[in-house]
């Protein structure tokens, strides 16, 4: 089953009061993450519901269990309705306003945690809207620094929010101190960011008027300083843990947080527990995991009695076959040990438990991460559907050539993570958008025209089976755009109203033995043929030849298309014929359409006839 862009928001709740509003959220309610409610008075659409009580009551009954709210609706209602229900920003869903036309999408509330800013401009790309953020941060097109981290699954920690974020506003100096999570937001800030990364050094001072520590490490934050500093925690530490059989859950949890108090670790930084596989029913652990929404990783004690570890036991080795539990389980999970093992019991009840604590090199996100394979089409904006400006908005990572991506910077959204590579790399774009995905991100590979022609699509799904793919880690979706012999069409008349076929003239692939052969037989075949990558620098023959072959079967003056950068600025259009056909300009962004023997030009238009007039 797809996927979809609004995964992330689900449940959400669109509301609509009269016929025109709920036509016009009409569709987006189509998408299945979107319940559209109604009031009696107002024709049912689609799958939409009613409510029978007011409004008030209704959003009163709903307003816990939804993580967003789409309101067609005058803003200041809305404002008059919500505002009993609001709390706080870190825990009110996300709130957005659409005008009855359509034509604006406000994001109202909760911006940054509940993500109305990001859900407005998906809605807004859905129904051709524009949409309105108000956030400083989106404004200066910095990343959000209170939200930004949710990406790669880190935790808040305590601080002055508040206070850093007006700082940035302000755009005075910001240090960031980071050590562990990925760097790889760090990559993609604008220029003009405000901040240093690092200490302060004697040729290197800075002023900092705020601090953000980005670490596994828990540091006291005086509640009234001044001087305004926050926390983030990568999921980075794995917790190794062996106890006796129906330990409690609650000493174990107790002996893991004393252990993080002691040396100074936030438990927000915990990705997970590890034990031994005999574990795996521990009601303790489970009940822990599932308390404090950790994975749980067991390994056999084959695998134990592999790692080195600081202070094995050969009293745990005569019982469970390997002399460490706790401290090798932490490495396995881990990697780098931090510290080994603790030993706890409890006064007033049975059970004890060890603990020990590694940390890994990459953190863990916790998301089931997503490819969405994305056709922008000539890459004109407005030849790019809905749908796809969605999903590549909605992306944590995009990635393509370069000249696909130039065409698509308006799409860009901050703190988005953007990665181009030149036209030969499509092997390694495919393995690197696989590798984001499978650590938990949401990657749109964009390729022009349709991605499922001559696009990345196959590539990325090959390189997919290949790794043993499992069909449903990390999620696919295709997002079809119109090819390039659509485009090309377009511009010239109507040449594919009867069977064609495409066939690509590069040979980096493709034996050119196997070409000539395509070639040979779409001519003999009388089918109009679109030529993908006709000629490039280095490889200048293979039109010479293809037109050599239809030469053989059509006539001279056959029309023929060639379409240059179709919808760009810098589009050329020719129509001449198959004789004339090398006279002009053609490199490796022309199309080349060639007509059947039914093809004909009229008024400078291409057309090919369906054969309807004939039968009259």
């Amino acid at each position: 089953m797809d996927s979809s862009c609004f995964d992330r928001f689900s449940p959400i709740i669109a509301i609509a009061t009269h016929a025109q509003a709920a036509q016009t959220l009409a569709p987006v309610a189509q998408d299945p993450n979107i319940k559209l409610w109604l009031p009696d008075s107002v024709a049912p659409q689609g799958n939409s519901h009613h409510y029978q009580n007011s409004l008030r009551e209704h959003l009163t009954n709903v307003w816990s269990q939804n993580s967003a709210f789409i309101f067609c609706l005058a803003t200041g209602a809305v404002v008059r309705l919500i505002a009993p229900l609001l709390k706080n920003k870190a825990k009110d869903p996300a709130v957005i306003v659409i005008d009855a036309q359509g034509n604006h999408v406000i994001s109202l509330c909760s911006g940054h945690h509940g993500k109305a800013d990001l859900l407005a401009q998906l809605i807004a790309r859905q129904l051709g809207a524009t949409p309105v953020i108000t956030g400083a941060s989106h404004n200066l097109a910095f990343p959000a620094i209170d939200t930004f981290g949710f990406t790669y699954g880190w935790r808040m920690g305590e601080g002055d929010w508040t206070g850093v974020m007006a700082a940035i506003a302000r755009q005075e100096t910001v240090q960031v101190i980071q050590e562990a999570g990925s760097i790889l937001w760090q990559e993609h800030l604008p220029a003009d960011c405000p901040f240093h990364f690092g200490f302060s050094e004697p040729q290197n001072p800075i002023n900092p008027q705020a601090r953000i520590w980005i670490s596994p490490t828990k540091r006291k934050i005086a509640p009234k300083s001044n001087f305004p500093k926050v926390q983030w925690h990568p999921r980075v530490l794995w917790v190794g843990v062996g106890c006796e059989r129906n330990t409690s859950r609650e000493l174990i949890e107790k002996a893991i947080e004393e252990t993080c108090t002691t040396y100074h670790f936030a438990s927000e930084a915990i990705a997970g527990i590890a034990s031994i596989d005999l574990k795996a029913d521990e009601t303790g652990i489970i009940e822990l995991c599932q308390r404090r929404n950790l994975i749980f990783k067991t390994f056999t004690a084959e695998e134990l009695s592999q790692v080195d570890v600081p202070t094995p036991s050969e009293v745990v080795q005569q019982e469970v076959g390997t002399s460490s539990v706790a401290e090798a389980a932490a490495v396995l999970a881990g990697k780098n040990l931090l510290v080994s093992k603790q030993i706890f019991k409890s006064e007033t009840k049975s059970g004890a438990v060890t603990v020990a604590i590694a940390q890994a090199e990459t953190e863990y996100i916790g998301h089931t991460g997503k490819l969405y394979l994305v056709g922008i089409g000539p890459g004109h904006l407005n030849q790019i559907t809905p749908a796809a400006q969605t999903a590549i908005i909605e992306a944590d990572v995009v990635i393509g050539y370069q000249l696909y991506l130039d065409l698509i910077q308006s799409l860009k959204r901050p703190a988005q993570i953007i990665e181009a590579s030149p036209i030969t790399q499509e092997q390694q774009r495919a393995q690197r958008a696989i590798a984001l995905a499978q650590w938990g991100l949401t990657v749109a590979v964009v390729s022009s025209g349709d991605c499922g022609i001559y696009g990345m699509a196959g590539l990325v799904l090959e390189e997919l089976q290949v790794a043993g793919w499992n069909g449903s880690s990390p999620q696919v979706q295709v997002f079809p755009g119109i090819s390039a012999l659509q485009s090309a069409a377009s511009r010239v008349g109507a040449p594919l109203m009867h069977d064609f076929c495409a066939i690509s003239l590069s040979d980096l692939l493709t034996p050119w033995e196997v070409i000539q052969k395509r070639l040979n037989a779409a001519a003999r075949g009388d089918f109009i043929t679109v030529l993908y990558n006709p000629r490039s620098q280095k490889r200048t023959t293979q039109i010479v030849t293809a037109q050599e072959i239809f030469s053989q079967h059509r006539q001279s003056d056959t029309p023929v298309a060639i379409v240059a950068r179709a919808y760009r600025e810098d589009e050329q259009i020719t129509i001449t014929t198959l004789e004339k056909m090398l006279d002009f300009e053609i490199d490796m962004l022309t199309t080349v359409i060639i007509g059947n023997t039914s093809t004909r030009n009229y008024a400078d238009w291409m057309i090919t006839p369906r054969g309807y007039l004939e039968r009259r």
